[in-house]
């Protein structure tokens, strides 16, 4: 460590001491000693901590303690020490040297840079550890051995994903010590059935469940009447629960009598999502920053933002928030300065931030006289925007889970180039792959966040596969790091919206087409710059509501009759948004009628048999 100091690990109730004196944390070279005295090579050990620093960033505790030479290892910790070494038997010096070369055994993973903060979040209800949660989510989702080298790609992937989405940034590191390379990170093989969730106690039809298996910006969906499929070893349904119940990862249900073959629940049976219940009331939650707003300009901001159909304003590090609201002040502009973020907004201006407070959020703030009412009112489009895209993105996204078949790369218009594409795992059926998005063939580069890099004024297209044997209704949008929306396909306004975005079943298609490309319809990375995002919606139903309002839309534009791709006001994509939810829930109940699966008046069911939601993420660059 820098200094001579030495990496520790602080317990939980291990109290502070300002001015330095002996305290009870766990030094680096015990946890190695530890290790090493094991009588196995097959140990993982995850730490998932970060080095000295702040307490809180935004809305994130950051699980850390400021060191220093006035702080010392207690006799105990030298005592183990030198117990370990008698036991083993090992050198002072023999010692020294091992753990200057490698880890002692196994496999060793730390959730971040030796620089970067490892942060704990405030998910739906519950805390965790960003990485503890990507890589508890993902293993539940695993159904191959796949090596650990494997796993922990994907596993980095999702944990940087969910840093990115909460505005923050970091990055896994593994080391290793193990003769077979092709060990499965944990040693074991995995079940053969990814999951949601597991049954943790029974009482008649009652049952306790453990939703460890769903990522963690859906929960919000898995409240009363979602239901969940009962899963044998074969990975054949064997019936339904449906949630009463959920405080965190903690659910109670009852088993639904509506099933042929019913099976006897015991602890540790599985269960896969079938349908999510999206609340009404849902709300798009946005954090009050309270070291750069006083404690008046926060109660009129909250009057003032909560004026907002679905926006709800929020004292920090209390819920889940999806961006924070608050002012630029010096010490925030230095920081911000010193990333070399570009075109900073003025000292004193109001607009928005991620939940990290790392990074502002492009064209959300104006100048710095700007009145708290007025910023507000002008950021209403935005916000209804983002309220949006965190529905169709995180509340019914459901790549992991749907079993509708359909993959979709994302290439160079011209060249063919690929650059990324996504999938549906359990609608591949055969494929044991998990969905995650392949990378992208060089020379495309990557960004620092694991996605591709894309220049200013790349044309790109999509090649979109129905893999399923019946049509697919298909809409694909583009959402850029501002909130702005762009409708992709359909784009054809001179035909009927459901045939427009009609695929039939087993086929291969270019979006745009290839004589349409040609002909004028292209899509052409264009500024701000930042993270974008293309989401694509599939579905075996069409979905009336949300095509008839992108062709009015397309009529209102001036674009009736004509090929032409379309930008949505936040208002528009708020209307879309609600269309689309509209088409899912009478879709979901439609088809659970004859399987007497009961949803209430005020939720609105998604089945996965019904829909496909998937993102690709890309970064835009000069």
């Amino acid at each position: 460590m820098p200094g001579g100091l030495n990496g520790t690990i602080v317990p939980v109730d291990s109290s502070f001491l300002p001015n330095g004196g002996v305290v009870q944390d766990i030094m680096g070279g015990t946890l190695f000693l530890l290790m090493y005295a094991l009588q196995t090579t097959n140990v993982t050990v995850v730490l998932d901590c970060c080095y000295s620093g702040g307490t809180k960033r935004g809305n994130f505790a950051v699980r850390s303690r400021d060191g220093g030479s006035n702080f010392l290892p207690s006799k105990e910790e030298y005592e183990t020490q030198r117990k370990l070494l008698e036991r083993i038997p090992l050198s002072q010096q023999d010692f020294i040297t091992k753990r200057r070369q490698n880890v002692a055994k196994g496999i060793v993973i730390t959730s971040a840079k030796p620089d970067q903060f490892a942060v704990d979040g405030q998910f739906s209800d519950f805390r965790a550890g960003a990485f503890t949660y990507a890589l508890t989510q993902y293993l539940w989702q695993v159904n191959s051995n796949e090596a650990f080298a494997k796993t922990f790609a994907y596993v980095r992937h999702n944990a940087r994903t969910i840093a990115w989405n909460t505005g923050g940034f970091q990055e896994a590191e593994i080391e290793r010590n193990i003769k077979n390379l092709n060990s499965p990170l944990y040693f074991l093989p995995p079940k053969a059935t990814p999951a949601e969730a597991v049954i943790t106690g029974v009482n008649g039809n009652q049952v306790n469940l453990w939703l460890g298996g769903i990522e963690p910006q859906s929960l919000e969906s898995f409240n009363k009447s979602a239901t969940l499929t009962v899963i044998d070893e074969k990975g054949e349904a064997r019936g339904h629960v449906q949630i009463e119940s959920r405080q965190g990862l903690f659910a109670k249900g009852k088993l639904l009598n509506n099933t042929r073959t019913q099976t006897a629940l015991a602890k540790g049976t599985l269960l896969q999502e079938r349908i999510r219940t999206i609340p009404k009331d849902i709300t798009l939650k946005i954090g009050l920053d309270d070291s750069s707003l006083d404690s008046n300009i926060i109660a009129q901001a909250k009057q003032a933002l909560q004026t907002i159909p679905g926006i709800e304003a929020l004292a920090l590090r209390q819920q889940e928030v999806q961006y924070i609201f608050g002012r630029m002040t010096q010490a925030k502009y230095q920081e911000l300065q010193k990333q070399k973020i570009p075109n900073l907004p003025a000292v004193g201006s109001f607009g928005l931030f991620t939940p990290t407070l790392d990074a502002i959020i492009v064209n959300s703030f104006d100048d710095a006289g700007e009145t708290l009412n007025a910023a507000v009112q002008r950021l209403k489009s935005t916000l209804k925007s983002f309220w949006a895209a965190r529905v169709v993105k995180n509340i019914i996204g459901n790549k992991n889970t749907s079993k509708i078949n359909i993959s979709v790369s994302m290439i160079v218009a011209d060249s063919q180039e690929p650059l990324a594409n996504t999938f549906t795992p359990r609608g591949a059926k055969t494929n044991n792959d998990n969905g995650n998005q392949s990378a992208p063939s060089k020379p495309v580069s990557i960004s620092d966040s694991g996605i591709p890099k894309l220049p200013l004024d790349t044309t790109i297209a999509f090649q979109v596969h129905n893999q399923e044997s019946v049509p697919l209704y298909v809409t694909i949008l583009g959402i850029d790091s501002a909130g702005e929306i762009a409708n992709l396909f359909p784009y054809d306004w001179s035909e009927e919206p459901i045939l427009a975005a009609s695929i039939a079943g087993g086929d291969k298609v270019l979006i745009p087409k290839a004589e349409h490309q040609r002909s004028g319809t292209r899509i052409n990375i264009g500024k701000p710059l930042g993270f974008s995002e293309i989401l694509i919606i599939a579905s075996p139903t069409p979905l009336r509501d949300l095509l008839e309002k992108l062709q009015a839309i397309a009529d209102a534009q001036g674009q009736a009759g004509k090929r032409s791709l379309i930008t949505a006001t936040g208002d528009e994509f708020l209307d879309l948004t609600n269309n689309l939810l509209d088409d899912l829930d009478r879709s979901t109940r439609g088809g659970i009628i004859v399987e007497n699966i009961q949803l209430p008046e005020g939720e609105r069911g998604v089945d996965t048999t019904k829909l496909a939601v998937m993102s690709i993420p890309f970064e835009v660059v000069s």
